[in-house]
C-alpha cells in the first residue's frame, strides 16, 4: 500500500469511537476513558482531555462493539507520539503490540 499520501504502509480508518484505556505506568494504574479518533493494522490513536501520557508507557485499550456481527476489540499497545491539541487536551498515538 506504499504510494498512500501519509506514507504509511497501511490505512488508516477514521472511527472516533468511545474506548477505555488502561494506563500501567510507574504511578500507578489507571483507566482513562477516551476517544478513539482512527486506527491501522498496527496502531491508533486517541484524543485525551487530560495531560500527557509519556512516550514508552504501556497501554491497554478496550474499543466496546455497537454491533453483535464485530467483536469488541482488545489490544495491549506502547504511546510512540504525545501531540498538544489545545489547553486541556492531546492527542495520543500508539503502537499496538498485542491483539487480546
Amino acid at each position: 500500500m506504499l504510494g498512500y499520501d501519509d506514507k504509511r504502509n497501511f490505512f488508516r480508518m477514521m472511527i472516533n469511537s468511545p474506548c477505555e484505556i488502561v494506563v500501567n505506568d510507574d504511578e500507578s494504574t489507571r483507566t482513562l476513558q477516551t476517544v478513539c479518533k482512527d486506527i491501522s493494522a498496527t496502531g491508533m490513536s486517541f484524543e485525551l482531555d487530560e495531560s500527557s501520557l509519556e512516550i514508552g508507557t504501556l497501554v491497554s485499550v478496550h474499543i466496546a462493539s455497537t454491533s453483535s456481527q464485530i467483536p469488541s476489540l482488545s489490544a495491549s499497545a506502547k504511546v510512540v507520539r504525545c501531540e498538544s491539541n489545545g489547553e486541556n487536551s492531546c492527542v495520543i498515538g500508539v503502537e499496538i503490540l498485542e491483539m487480546k
